[in-house]
């Protein structure tokens, strides 16, 4: 016959530690974004710099490689201001690796795009890229990767119905 402890919980069994409180949640998981997003700019500055970009400049790059868009087009791809994204742009049309088009939907904001010198800079980061993901890839499994990615994405969306709320 098993007995049971005063507390009312089976003998063998150990109590569960409570769950965090979504505060924690939420505070865990924001340091945890903080520290990625240092991580990724960080790998982000050495693998963009042999190209002659910085991480900043590949960002607004990569942001119109499928198509021309607006400074407020990049800023809510990427994440970033408005003036943030207007001051990069302005840098990379003055380098010969971007150019403004006209905008057929606004008159005044004109769309960035980038030039065949931009195209070849962000080519030169391929390699490096590609050697980084095959990394990430064996440390975490391919599953995982996907997971994360996933995970991550479905994170993103959730923050925009917030803030839209």
């Amino acid at each position: 016959m098993s007995q049971e402890p005063a507390n009312g919980e089976p003998a063998n069994q150990q109590p569960t530690a409570p769950e965090p409180a979504n505060g924690e949640l939420l505070s865990r998981t924001a340091l945890g974004v903080f520290r990625l997003s240092g991580q990724f700019l960080s790998v982000s500055e050495r693998l963009a710099k042999p190209a002659g970009l910085t991480a900043s400049w590949w960002q607004v790059l990569g942001a119109v490689l499928r198509e021309p868009l607006p400074a407020s087009g990049i800023a809510r791809v990427m994440g970033m201001t408005r003036q943030g994204v207007q001051r990069v742009a302005d840098l990379l049309v003055g380098k010969g690796l971007a150019e403004y088009a006209p905008n057929p939907a606004h008159r005044r904001a004109k769309l960035l795009r980038p030039t065949d010198e931009g195209r070849a800079a962000v080519r030169r980061i391929d390699p490096g890229h590609a050697a980084l993901a095959a990394r990430l890839a064996a440390e975490l499994g391919e599953e995982q990767f996907a997971e994360t990615v996933r995970v991550l994405e479905q994170l993103s969306a959730a923050m925009d119905a917030v803030a839209e709320a």
